[in-house]
């Protein structure tokens, strides 16, 4: 059994102990000690990483923490022999950023479940953004009204509370927990906002929390997830969104409370030019169709257009002339690949195309006198293929 001193104090960063198990497999080395205050991985959150110092002076890095009956195991980089004396330095930014990211997942799910009768039945805290599942729906605009009453409880700074309640004592508790719970329980509670079972480590006020910015809303299975971000995590997320605006203003020539209006014009804008561009489009493309009326198996090979345009156009000329019509763009940037696309409206072209790729290096295909893909081929290739085409370029 070990002793968990991070239950005593949560800012316990050094402390010392005596190794009383190891363990090595597979070359994996573990340890266990007389007590610690490396936090097992448990409760939805990581375990702690860090450094273990020898007496002689060697460091051993803490890779990983669990607990396995009552026993917290240490994953070691090296391996250490029982009864040697260590000094165990913790991480502490990754400590105290899970302590944030609890601290604040709490208040959040005590008020949403508070808010909305239901009940918290999923928690991950990743190395990114922490995510949470409750069984009810919930619209990002309640998630919103959430977050201004979470913040406002986190910067009224209340005190986290701890309780060892008795068995009795636990039945006159009123708390949120996923499963029945026996034996010694943890409760853990802000008053006002949220009282839980839970293992993990809390900051001791809830200022320390800082600010809580939930991201995202959106349905999952027959309830809701919400993302967030708390502490450090929360103002790192939103200085990079304030540079993203920022950049954008200054690329829009605007205010940066006005790049959604200008940003929306400027869609609008490039809406109206992409029309306009396509109408003169289709009137060159019928000029070059009709002066192709009449002829027979047609190659347009351009290095100008993109896959629509080369479509629309060989459509065009299908409609004046007969056999087949081939449009080739460039695909990709890639030298030597092309994008095809081959009409022949009413005509069955399936063995022209299965000739055309193995000769070609095609891939691609289709039906009804339609068909497209890629051809990774020289242009001297495909104009020998198509030698018995007319060839525009």
């Amino acid at each position: 059994m070990t002793e968990k001193l991070f239950y005593k104090d949560v800012y316990m960063k050094e402390f010392d102990a005596v190794v009383t198990e190891t363990s090595e497999k597979n070359g994996t080395f573990l340890a266990a000690f007389d007590q610690t205050a490396f936090y097992p991985e448990g409760g939805g959150q990581d375990a702690d990483y860090g450094l273990l110092i020898l007496e002689d002076g060697r460091k051993i890095d803490v890779l990983d923490v669990h607990e396995k009956e009552e026993t917290i195991w240490h994953t070691l980089s090296e391996s250490v022999e029982v009864g040697t004396k260590v000094h165990g330095s913790i991480d502490w930014d990754r400590r105290f950023d899970h302590m944030q990211q609890h601290s604040g997942e709490h208040i959040v799910s005590g008020l949403i479940c508070k808010a909305f009768h239901c009940d918290n039945v999923g928690f991950h805290m990743g190395d990114d953004v922490v995510t949470i599942d409750y069984n009810v729906r919930i619209s990002y605009e309640q998630a919103m009204e959430i977050e201004t009453a979470a913040n406002k409880y986190i910067w009224e700074n209340h005190e986290f509370v701890e309780l060892w309640p008795t068995a009795e004592e636990l039945k006159e508790i009123d708390y949120r927990s996923k499963k029945e719970l026996s034996g010694a329980v943890r409760i853990t509670s802000f008053p006002g906002a949220d009282t839980c079972a839970c293992c993990g480590t809390h900051v001791s006020r809830s200022g320390e929390v800082g600010l809580v910015k939930i991201t995202s809303a959106h349905n999952f299975h027959e309830g809701t997830r919400l993302e967030l971000f708390c502490g450090k995590r929360a103002l790192d997320f939103l200085s990079m969104n304030h540079r993203a605006n920022k950049d954008v203003a200054v690329l829009l020539s605007t205010k940066e409370d006005k790049t959604p209006q200008m940003v929306e014009k400027q869609i609008a804008d490039y809406v109206q030019l992409k029309a306009e561009n396509t109408a003169i489009e289709d009137r060159l493309f019928r000029m070059w169709a009709d002066s192709l009326q009449g002829k027979e198996n047609i190659l347009i090979i351009s290095d100008w257009m993109n896959a629509d345009q080369g479509r629309r156009l060989a459509d065009m000329i299908s409609d004046c002339c007969g056999g087949i019509t081939a449009a080739l763009t460039p695909a990709g940037g890639e030298e030597n690949s092309y994008r095809f696309a081959l009409i022949s409206k009413g005509n069955d072209i399936s063995a022209f195309v299965k000739e055309m790729n193995g000769a070609l290096n095609g891939r691609g295909g289709g039906r009804n006198g339609f068909a497209q893909g890629t051809l990774k081929a020289s242009l001297e290739e495909i104009q020998n293929f198509f030698h018995s085409f007319t060839i525009e370029q």
